[in-house]
């Protein structure tokens, strides 16, 4: 079916169950942000790619509900679809909810499968719709109904690290998240996001594109720990190591009765990464906490071995990324490299490195306009060709088996402008200003954040995202519960997160900049006046000089620069043939 005629199966379904509106979020079970192919919702209603929207759908009207970084990627996906793109004002603000309020006759029905929506959204939308008569229905899934070759759920083996991969054992882990819930007197915890499950476990899988997760629940109670997975993805052996660590596994499709079944007091739930049906499961007389979970501010603290480990993808990530500088560089003269092609090179440059398992996420190799896209992905429709010209963007990461990696940078293949050179230059401004930032401990990241930003807005400059995210160990490459956005997010940057610092500037229909390396947060020194913390940079790979124009940097930018190229080449230089290491010996020069 093309997306008009789901359109109206979708439609057909709503007045035949009396729907006025049927909202869609881009969400699973477990609320992830990358979803198995079953899961994409969005995608197969709408035609819109993007990590981040919400349909809402009547009669008479059918939108997506977005952020500002999908505005143009929207506008072209919604083309023809019966879809407009409505932008949002606040990212992830329910304003969809706002406007059937002001849409819908009191008496209406709203409806949405409370498996896809978040406690939090579902909350969201009950409170602005019930209070003025209009009933919510959160356990409709209308798109079952229509949805005649829906993917199956993932199949894809499962299994388990060793302790001398993640320096610290499952039990210890569980222990740990145990304490928490004692001191809240939780006496059961249900945990659906998969980043949580697989941390506390030590378990990864295969389920989720550029995400080694396993499809799972885990219900931790004060005598009993249940892991509910499809069996089969399980070996004998991990089996048994999970049985001997007191985890009691149980099928995957059991995990909703197990919670209708509880007999506990009180139960924590993570209203953020919790399913609206897990909720409306929980007995009437368990108490719910609603809290973030405890694993989530655990493994966001990475351990001596995680970081030594990470430490080691870094190198193997700076070689393939210096590989494959040098062959765009090489080769973009020959007037067949685009956008698909360089970014299949980037991932099997980094596939010929030991531990590699999958990029990241989806590459974004922008050329030209295309950076100016900070979520772009090439298709074939929008497929560019390199020329010996212009800026190229090119944001990407990889998972190996020691750590996760993310990595911006901006190279020049040809002829430069002034005003391209100068918003180079204040980006690599912000992100050195954010790498050097010393700030005392309890610091949020709103305040990293306007750190960073703080020679970009002097310049009458701005960029619409995030300066940085959390980046897990060999796990989700976006991972709370920290952030450095100018949110007012009430969690302290500690010591042993790892971070993105990646500001940007975006000229609409030009070109894209964007600078990102991944920091480790360090304390620095305890004196009279306080406790102090800095950044450790982690990534290895040369940031390009050519486009940088020295009369818009202090001394201090210039000897950070110089001193980070210095130091990319010391690090890599053993690795690479004496060709390779030839050219990144001039593209790490001193400016």
């Amino acid at each position: 079916m093309a997306h008009r005629e789901r359109l109206d199966a979708i439609r057909a379904e709503m007045r035949a169950l009396g729907i006025a509106a049927y909202i869609i979020p881009s969400s699973d079970p477990h609320i992830s942000e990358y979803l198995p192919e079953r899961y994409k919702c969005i995608a197969w209603a709408s035609g819109f790619t993007g990590s981040a929207g919400t349909l809402a759908i009547t009669e008479d009207f059918a939108g997506l509900w977005t952020d500002s970084r999908y505005f143009v990627q929207a506008n072209d996906q919604l083309q023809d679809t019966g879809f407009d793109l409505v932008k949002l004002k606040v990212q992830g603000a329910a304003e969809y909810a706002f406007w059937l309020a002001e849409t819908l006759p009191a008496g209406s029905k709203v409806a949405f499968d409370g498996n896809l929506a978040s406690l939090a959204v579902a909350q969201a939308v009950k409170e602005a719709l019930e209070p003025i008569g209009i009933q919510v229905d959160g356990h409709v899934d209308l798109l079952d109904r229509v949805w005649n070759d829906r993917p199956s759920l993932p199949t894809a083996p499962a299994y388990l690290l060793s302790e001398e991969t993640t320096g610290e054992s499952s039990a210890s882990k569980i222990a740990r998240v145990k304490a928490k819930l004692g001191a809240k007197r939780a006496t059961a915890h249900f945990i659906s996001s998969l980043d949580d499950l697989a941390w506390i476990l030590n378990i990864r899988g295969n389920d989720v594109p550029c995400n080694p997760v396993v499809l799972g629940f885990l219900l931790i109670e004060e005598e009993r720990h249940t892991l509910f997975i499809d069996e089969r993805k399980l070996s004998a052996d991990d089996r048994q190591k999970l049985t001997d660590a007191g985890i009691i596994v149980e099928d995957y499709a059991a995990a909703f009765a197990a919670v209708a079944a509880l007999q506990a007091d009180r139960i924590w739930l993570d209203p953020k990464r919790t399913c609206f049906a897990v909720y409306d499961a929980v007995p009437k007389t368990t108490a719910i906490i609603e809290d973030i979970n405890p694993s989530t501010r655990l493994k966001a603290i990475k351990n001596e071995v995680e970081i030594a480990h990470t430490r080691q993808a870094m190198v193997k990530d700076g070689i393939a990324m210096t590989r494959f500088f040098k062959w765009v560089e090489e080769h973009v003269s020959d007037g067949n490299l685009t956008e698909i092609s360089i970014a299949d090179k980037l991932q099997a440059f980094r596939a010929a490195g030991t531990d590699f398992v999958d990029i990241s996420f989806d590459t974004i190799a922008g050329y030209l306009e295309h950076g100016a896209l900070p979520h772009y992905k090439a298709t074939e429709a929008s497929n560019a060709t390199l020329r010996a010209a212009g800026l190229l963007l090119v944001d990407s990461g990889g998972q190996y088996k020691d750590g996760t990696t993310d990595i911006t940078r901006v190279i020049s293949l040809g002829e430069t402008t002034d005003a391209e050179r100068a918003d180079y230059t204040i980006v690599l401004k912000g992100t050195i200003e954010g790498s050097l930032a010393v700030f005392p401990k309890g610091t949020r990241g709103y305040q990293i954040d306007a750190i960073t930003r703080r020679p970009i807005w002097e310049n009458l400059r701005n960029y619409g995202h995030g300066t940085g995210h959390g980046v897990g160990f060999f796990l989700n490459v976006h991972e709370g519960p920290h952030t450095f956005n100018p949110s007012n997010v009430d969690i302290p940057v500690e010591e042993g997160m790892i971070t993105s610092i990646e500001p940007g500037l975006y000229r609409e229909g030009a070109y894209g900049i964007r600078i990102e390396n991944l920091v480790l947060s360090k304390d620095l020194e305890s004196n009279q006046f306080g406790e102090f913390m800095h950044f450790e940079t982690l990534t290895i790979c040369y940031i390009a000089t050519d486009l940088v124009d020295k009369s818009l940097l202090d001394q201090k930018h210039m000897d950070w620069l110089n001193s980070y190229n210095s130091w990319v080449f010391e690090q890599l230089v053993s690795h690479l043939t004496e060709e390779e290491a030839a050219w990144l010996k001039e593209k790490t020069r001193a400016v």
